[in-house]
């Protein structure tokens, strides 16, 4: 079933989103060849806790961690670990809290240090598929428009559209209706109305969009290892411009 939101709601959305951003903002300047991802980790669950916040990733279906770490090919759901990052590695961080009872989701992909021009573009175009999906969260539109506007970017440019995972409703629960995959047809699926709060989330790989799950049953990797970009924040439909509720600076609408 899908909620929606009325202004008190989305206004503890809000603040929650702008937790989550000021979080990841600070492991953003933290990351550097030699830094761990538990080191990340570690700085995240002190950041959310301080602010009165719980991190809704840890012990999530047994997630036993408060950020997502993924590196190089690594899609989503990296486990943190006690590694150096390496110059010329890319780095994927998705983190979620839980402030006053609601969530906000947000992730990004950026290099460790120097890297090559091509994973650069890669990270740039999963941004812009963000933006363009973005635009279409608007009033009146189809969740199809989202996605399609996602896969005609990344797929302009070459990349796989990963499409064995997608983005979601979000609210009091992590994980709400309805599913937002990051392909599809325009002008198909659920209309959008004001008051619907969205996950909306890119991941696009260099090369194809086939993916297998580790070992440990969480992270998930492109077939061809390939590296892979992920790119989100949570989205308000409102009766005019979407409102982008874990970014503060100029969005790109």
């Amino acid at each position: 079933m899908i909620t929606l939101k009325n202004d008190r709601e989305l206004d503890r959305m809000r603040r929650a989103g702008a937790l989550l951003e000021r979080v990841l903002l600070a492991l953003k300047e933290r990351i550097e060849p030699g830094i761990t991802t538990l080191e990340l980790d570690h700085l995240a669950e002190r950041l959310i806790r301080e602010a009165g916040a719980l991190p809704s990733f840890k012990g999530y279906e047994g997630f036993p961690y408060s950020i997502c770490a993924s590196p190089d090919a690594m899609v989503v759901h990296g486990f943190p670990d006690k590694h150096p990052l390496k110059e010329g590695q890319i780095l994927s961080v998705d983190c979620g809290l839980i402030l006053e009872g609601w969530q906000s989701d947000s992730a990004f992909t950026v290099a460790v240090g120097r890297i090559s021009e091509e994973a650069r573009q890669l990270i740039r175009v999963t941004e812009e598929c963000f933006w363009l999906g973005a635009q279409q969260a608007r009033e009146g539109n189809r969740l199809g428009d989202i996605s399609h506007a996602v896969q005609a970017h990344a797929e302009a440019h070459g990349y796989g559209v990963i499409r064995d995972l997608c983005g979601h409703g979000i609210g009091t629960e992590m994980h709400e209706d309805p599913s937002i995959p990051n392909f599809g047809k325009p002008g198909r699926g659920v209309r959008l109305k004001a008051g619907m709060t969205l996950a909306i989330e890119p991941m696009i790989a260099m090369g194809g969009w086939r993916v297998y799950v580790k070992d440990d049953g969480w992270g998930v990797v492109t077939q061809d290892h390939s590296l892979c970009s992920h790119y989100e924040h949570t989205v308000a439909v409102t009766q005019g411009d979407p409102e982008i509720l874990t970014y503060s600076g100029e969005a790109r609408l």
